[in-house]
């Protein structure tokens, strides 16, 4: 299912379902065609309500899908999507790399910390035994200095990849993956908490507490001290708005995506 692109609260998040995310993440690989696409869910929702020269970033960005229950429900509620099911970033990230295996398409894997990163790379090879990995680098958790961003895209295209999973957390992936675009001619995927979960620093919550959309309390009971106010302030604020944007008849209005280039990136 590929229904366009639809207002959440002014972020423009895409009615897609797992196998079009994969499509069109694949067709760039293989075509070596620019694209840059990440997974947001309420959180990421919200950094751009909170700012419009972020959210006009992220309405630039090509893809982004709904990850998570409330931002599915959302598209349903006010779009009448009929999504059946929403995107969740760690899983696409499993199902992409099973098709990139299978096509001999190399991938190059950017954020985290070292020890995140080793551990990741350890974990997707013996999953993916055919999976080529062209590069590894972990975040430097700061911005860019005058042309590093560039240095950067030369060293991913040197390496032969054919797409690139950020794992820098939001909001400063979705920044990464909008500057990046522009410099490199292949997919950037924004995967969020992929690698921590896929490096097995993180558990993901059971099924049945995914589907009722509460698999926030479990990752809030696993970081505690650095989520409660991400979970307990804003998921309310955007409870509220959603109500508010469902009964008002004048929707938030999208800020226009934009071209404008970055002077530093998060790196």
């Amino acid at each position: 299912m590929d229904a366009g692109k639809r207002s959440v609260l002014g972020v423009l998040v895409d009615a897609v379902d797992y196998d079009a995310a994969v499509a069109k993440v694949l067709h760039a690989a293989a075509a070596r065609q620019p694209l840059s696409l990440t997974a947001l869910a309420v959180h990421g929702v919200m950094t751009g309500v909170h700012d419009p020269v972020h959210n006009a970033h992220l309405n630039s960005i090509d893809v982004v899908v709904p990850d998570g229950q409330p931002v599915r429900w959302a598209l349903n509620i006010l779009h009448g999507t009929r999504l059946r099911d929403w995107v969740s970033g760690p899983e696409l990230v499993l199902r992409v790399l099973r098709r990139m295996a299978e096509q001999g398409l190399p991938v190059y894997l950017y954020g985290a910390t070292p020890q995140t990163l080793d551990r990741l790379v350890v974990s997707l090879s013996q999953r993916f035994p055919r999976l080529r990995i062209a590069g590894a680098e972990p975040s430097k958790f700061r911005t860019s200095l005058p042309g590093e961003e560039l240095a950067l895209a030369d060293r991913i295209q040197g390496s032969g990849a054919r797409l690139v999973l950020v794992g820098l957390g939001c909001p400063r992936q979705e920044t990464f993956v909008y500057g990046m675009r522009q410099h490199l001619n292949l997919p950037l995927m924004a995967v969020g908490a992929a690698f921590d979960y896929h490096a097995g620093r993180l558990r993901p919550a059971p099924g049945w507490m995914q589907r009722s959309g509460l698999a926030w309390v479990w990752r809030f009971g696993q970081e505690p001290r650095r989520l409660w106010r991400r979970y307990l302030i804003t998921n309310v604020d955007y409870l509220v708005r959603l109500v508010a944007q469902t009964a008002h008849p004048r929707r938030p209005r999208p800020p226009a995506p934009t071209t404008q280039r970055l002077e530093s990136l998060p790196m």
